[in-house]
Protein backbone atom coordinates (compact mmCIF):
# COMPACT_ATOMS: atom_id res chain seq x y z
CA UNK A 1 0.00 0.00 0.00
CA UNK A 2 1.01 3.61 -0.59
CA UNK A 3 0.77 6.71 1.59
CA UNK A 4 -2.06 8.12 -0.55
CA UNK A 5 -4.21 5.09 0.28
CA UNK A 6 -4.20 5.62 4.05
CA UNK A 7 -3.38 9.30 4.62
CA UNK A 8 -5.73 11.74 6.32
CA UNK A 9 -6.61 14.34 3.69
CA UNK A 10 -8.36 16.89 5.92
CA UNK A 11 -5.17 18.29 7.38
CA UNK A 12 -5.22 20.93 10.09
CA UNK A 13 -2.52 23.50 9.30
CA UNK A 14 -1.52 26.85 10.77
CA UNK A 15 0.09 29.97 9.30
CA UNK A 16 3.53 31.07 10.41
CA UNK A 17 2.12 33.88 12.56
CA UNK A 18 -0.25 31.66 14.60
CA UNK A 19 0.34 32.21 18.36
CA UNK A 20 1.78 29.30 20.30
CA UNK A 21 -1.08 29.15 22.82
CA UNK A 22 -3.61 28.78 19.98
CA UNK A 23 -1.56 25.93 18.50
CA UNK A 24 -1.57 24.18 21.87
CA UNK A 25 -5.37 24.47 21.96
CA UNK A 26 -5.62 23.02 18.44
CA UNK A 27 -3.54 19.99 19.40
CA UNK A 28 -5.71 19.34 22.43
CA UNK A 29 -9.01 19.99 20.68
CA UNK A 30 -8.31 17.69 17.74
CA UNK A 31 -6.23 15.15 19.70
CA UNK A 32 -3.29 15.37 17.33
CA UNK A 33 0.43 15.49 18.06
CA UNK A 34 1.58 18.07 15.47
CA UNK A 35 0.41 20.62 12.91
CA UNK A 36 2.16 21.63 9.67
CA UNK A 37 3.00 25.30 9.25
CA UNK A 38 2.22 26.55 5.74
CA UNK A 39 2.41 29.78 3.76
CA UNK A 40 -0.47 31.48 1.94
CA UNK A 41 -0.09 29.06 -1.00
CA UNK A 42 -0.18 25.97 1.22
CA UNK A 43 3.53 25.28 0.89
CA UNK A 44 5.14 23.56 3.86
CA UNK A 45 7.36 25.79 6.00
CA UNK A 46 7.77 23.63 9.08
CA UNK A 47 5.89 21.68 11.71
CA UNK A 48 4.98 22.36 15.34
CA UNK A 49 4.76 19.23 17.46
CA UNK A 50 4.02 18.48 21.08
CA UNK A 51 7.76 18.23 21.62
CA UNK A 52 8.26 21.79 20.37
CA UNK A 53 5.82 23.06 23.00
CA UNK A 54 6.83 20.90 25.95
CA UNK A 55 9.78 22.96 27.14
CA UNK A 56 8.57 26.51 27.58
CA UNK A 57 9.72 29.39 29.76
CA UNK A 58 6.15 30.57 30.31
CA UNK A 59 5.06 27.10 31.49
CA UNK A 60 8.03 26.69 33.81
CA UNK A 61 9.30 23.73 31.80
CA UNK A 62 12.31 25.41 30.20
CA UNK A 63 15.26 22.98 30.22
CA UNK A 64 18.22 23.85 32.41
CA UNK A 65 21.56 22.78 30.99
CA UNK A 66 24.21 21.58 33.39
CA UNK A 67 27.32 23.73 33.65
CA UNK A 68 29.47 21.26 31.73
CA UNK A 69 26.91 21.00 28.91
CA UNK A 70 26.74 24.79 28.72
CA UNK A 71 30.52 24.77 28.28
CA UNK A 72 30.19 22.86 25.01
CA UNK A 73 27.08 24.67 23.75
CA UNK A 74 27.76 27.07 20.89
CA UNK A 75 26.26 30.54 20.73
CA UNK A 76 24.17 29.42 17.76
CA UNK A 77 22.71 26.50 19.72
CA UNK A 78 22.05 28.70 22.72
CA UNK A 79 20.24 31.22 20.54
CA UNK A 80 18.12 28.46 18.97
CA UNK A 81 17.21 27.13 22.41
CA UNK A 82 16.17 30.59 23.57
CA UNK A 83 13.96 31.13 20.53
CA UNK A 84 12.32 27.72 21.00
CA UNK A 85 11.55 28.23 24.68
CA UNK A 86 10.51 31.89 24.47
CA UNK A 87 9.03 32.21 20.97
CA UNK A 88 5.39 33.29 20.71
CA UNK A 89 4.60 32.41 17.09
CA UNK A 90 4.64 29.25 15.00
CA UNK A 91 7.58 30.44 12.89
CA UNK A 92 9.68 30.89 16.03
CA UNK A 93 9.14 27.45 17.58
CA UNK A 94 8.53 25.21 14.57
CA UNK A 95 10.89 22.50 13.39
CA UNK A 96 12.10 23.58 9.95
CA UNK A 97 13.74 20.37 8.77
CA UNK A 98 10.57 18.37 8.30
CA UNK A 99 10.52 14.69 7.34
CA UNK A 100 8.02 14.33 4.47
CA UNK A 101 6.85 11.64 2.06
CA UNK A 102 5.24 11.59 -1.36
CA UNK A 103 1.84 10.11 -2.16
CA UNK A 104 3.43 7.03 -3.72
CA UNK A 105 5.73 6.29 -0.76
CA UNK A 106 5.20 2.74 0.49
CA UNK A 107 3.81 2.19 3.98
CA UNK A 108 6.90 0.15 4.80
CA UNK A 109 9.07 3.20 4.10
CA UNK A 110 6.71 5.46 6.08
CA UNK A 111 6.99 3.11 9.07
CA UNK A 112 10.79 3.13 8.80
CA UNK A 113 10.86 6.94 8.75
CA UNK A 114 8.61 7.23 11.79
CA UNK A 115 10.80 4.81 13.73
CA UNK A 116 14.12 6.24 12.55
CA UNK A 117 13.23 9.83 13.44
CA UNK A 118 11.13 9.08 16.53
CA UNK A 119 8.08 10.93 15.19
CA UNK A 120 4.36 10.12 15.28
CA UNK A 121 3.22 11.49 11.92
CA UNK A 122 4.64 12.64 8.60
CA UNK A 123 3.21 15.15 6.10
CA UNK A 124 2.48 13.97 2.57
CA UNK A 125 3.49 16.62 0.04
CA UNK A 126 2.91 17.24 -3.67
CA UNK A 127 4.95 20.00 -5.32
CA UNK A 128 5.82 21.35 -1.87
CA UNK A 129 2.19 21.54 -0.72
CA UNK A 130 0.69 19.45 2.06
CA UNK A 131 -1.97 17.09 0.69
CA UNK A 132 -2.24 14.73 3.63
CA UNK A 133 -0.73 13.30 6.78
CA UNK A 134 0.14 9.70 7.63
CA UNK A 135 0.21 8.95 11.35
CA UNK A 136 0.93 5.86 13.39
CA UNK A 137 -2.82 5.45 13.75
CA UNK A 138 -3.19 5.35 9.95
CA UNK A 139 -0.62 2.56 9.79
CA UNK A 140 -2.54 0.60 12.43
CA UNK A 141 -5.76 1.14 10.47
CA UNK A 142 -4.11 -0.26 7.36
CA UNK A 143 -2.90 -3.28 9.33
CA UNK A 144 -6.37 -3.87 10.78
CA UNK A 145 -7.94 -3.68 7.32
CA UNK A 146 -5.45 -6.07 5.72
CA UNK A 147 -7.02 -9.40 4.71
CA UNK A 148 -6.05 -12.48 6.67
CA UNK A 149 -3.41 -14.64 4.98
CA UNK A 150 -5.04 -17.06 2.59
CA UNK A 151 -4.78 -20.74 3.39
CA UNK A 152 -2.29 -22.51 1.13
CA UNK A 153 -3.92 -23.98 -1.94
CA UNK A 154 -1.89 -27.16 -1.64
CA UNK A 155 -0.41 -28.96 1.35
CA UNK A 156 3.27 -28.45 2.11
CA UNK A 157 5.16 -31.58 3.07
CA UNK A 158 7.04 -31.82 6.36
CA UNK A 159 10.49 -31.92 4.76
CA UNK A 160 9.81 -28.65 2.91
CA UNK A 161 8.57 -26.96 6.08
CA UNK A 162 11.71 -28.03 7.97
CA UNK A 163 14.01 -26.93 5.16
CA UNK A 164 12.37 -23.50 4.96
CA UNK A 165 12.48 -23.10 8.74
CA UNK A 166 16.19 -23.89 8.96
CA UNK A 167 17.03 -21.69 5.98
CA UNK A 168 15.21 -18.73 7.50
CA UNK A 169 16.77 -19.39 10.91
CA UNK A 170 20.27 -19.38 9.43
CA UNK A 171 19.65 -15.86 8.09
CA UNK A 172 18.91 -14.38 11.53
CA UNK A 173 21.59 -12.37 13.39
CA UNK A 174 20.68 -14.08 16.69
CA UNK A 175 21.18 -17.57 15.24
CA UNK A 176 24.73 -17.99 16.58
CA UNK A 177 23.62 -18.22 20.21
CA UNK A 178 20.62 -20.46 19.55
CA UNK A 179 21.20 -24.20 19.77
CA UNK A 180 17.81 -25.28 18.50
CA UNK A 181 16.57 -28.06 16.29
CA UNK A 182 13.22 -28.60 14.62
CA UNK A 183 11.25 -31.73 13.87
CA UNK A 184 8.13 -31.51 11.68
CA UNK A 185 5.43 -34.14 11.84
CA UNK A 186 2.14 -33.81 9.94
CA UNK A 187 2.55 -30.02 9.75
CA UNK A 188 3.29 -29.67 13.48
CA UNK A 189 6.62 -28.01 14.26
CA UNK A 190 8.41 -29.39 17.33
CA UNK A 191 11.06 -27.04 18.67
CA UNK A 192 13.91 -28.66 20.62
CA UNK A 193 17.19 -27.47 22.07
CA UNK A 194 18.81 -24.92 24.37
CA UNK A 195 18.22 -21.19 24.08
CA UNK A 196 19.76 -18.30 26.03
CA UNK A 197 16.61 -16.22 26.53
CA UNK A 198 12.82 -16.07 26.44
CA UNK A 199 13.15 -13.49 23.67
CA UNK A 200 14.72 -16.11 21.42
CA UNK A 201 11.96 -18.57 22.34
CA UNK A 202 9.42 -16.00 21.12
CA UNK A 203 11.46 -15.37 17.95
CA UNK A 204 11.61 -19.08 17.11
CA UNK A 205 7.86 -19.46 17.56
CA UNK A 206 7.17 -16.44 15.34
CA UNK A 207 9.58 -17.79 12.74
CA UNK A 208 7.68 -21.09 12.69
CA UNK A 209 4.31 -19.35 12.53
CA UNK A 210 5.37 -17.62 9.32
CA UNK A 211 6.35 -20.81 7.49
CA UNK A 212 3.70 -21.84 4.98
CA UNK A 213 2.02 -25.14 5.86
CA UNK A 214 2.62 -25.05 9.63
CA UNK A 215 -0.51 -26.21 11.48
CA UNK A 216 0.73 -25.98 15.06
CA UNK A 217 3.85 -25.51 17.18
CA UNK A 218 5.05 -27.65 20.08
CA UNK A 219 7.61 -25.92 22.28
CA UNK A 220 10.13 -28.24 23.96
CA UNK A 221 12.85 -25.62 24.26
CA UNK A 222 14.89 -25.25 27.47
CA UNK A 223 16.67 -22.18 28.76
CA UNK A 224 20.42 -22.44 29.12
CA UNK A 225 21.49 -22.42 32.78
CA UNK A 226 23.10 -19.23 34.02
CA UNK A 227 26.81 -19.59 34.61
CA UNK A 228 28.32 -17.72 37.53
CA UNK A 229 31.90 -16.50 37.20
CA UNK A 230 34.01 -15.93 40.27
CA UNK A 231 37.27 -14.05 40.50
Amino acid sequence: MKAAEVMTTRVITVPADRPVNEIAKLLLEHRISAVPVVDADGRLLGIVSEGDLMRREDAGTEPRRSWWLRTFTTSVEAAEDFTKTHGRLAREVMTRRVVTVAEDTSLAEVARLLERHGIKRVPVVRDGRVVGVVSRANLLQALAAAPAPAAPATAVDDATIRRRFLKTLDQQPWRATTHANVIVSDGVVHLWGLIPSEEQRDALRVLAENIEGVRAIEDHLRLQPKVAYYT
